[in-house]
């Protein structure tokens, strides 16, 4: 099984985030990605759009289907990566760092404690490919 990075949080959609003062940097997880096989498109807001916590954000496409990509945070899309939009493989490949998708400015930072830590996470994918 993975292992995933200490330094930040999940939801139960495998998305992380990474917290650094009031922006919330969002992308998919390695299992995600894993699970999903080579991503074909993506479909992400635009800057100054709001997204809402537990609601879609945007899509991802891959081989397997169209899924939608759902917001571990509530608040306004502060920038976009560009990067991903050129070359979607940057989420295959390094889906927890440069693959990153958007930076949320945090509307209520309480919505963090219902994030999963990696060891959580961890535990949580372990149920979840068992079928639990």
């Amino acid at each position: 099984m993975k292992v995933f990075p200490d330094d930040l949080l999940y939801n139960r959609e495998h998305a992380w985030v990474r917290v650094e003062g009031e922006l919330a940097t969002i992308g998919i997880t390695d299992y995600a990605q894993e699970n999903l096989g080579e991503i074909l498109a993506i479909e992400l807001p635009e800057v100054d759009s709001y997204v809402e916590r537990d609601e879609p954000f945007g899509n991802i496409e891959s081989a397997k289907g169209v899924f939608e990509l759902m917001s571990p945070v509530s608040g306004e899309v502060v920038n976009v990566n560009e990067d991903i939009l050129d070359d979607i493989g940057i989420i295959n490949s390094d889906p927890h760092d440069t693959g990153w998708m958007i930076v949320v400015q945090i509307k209520d930072m309480e919505e963090l404690d219902d994030l999963l830590d990696s060891r959580e996470y961890h535990d949580f994918v372990i149920k979840e490919a068992e079928g639990n």
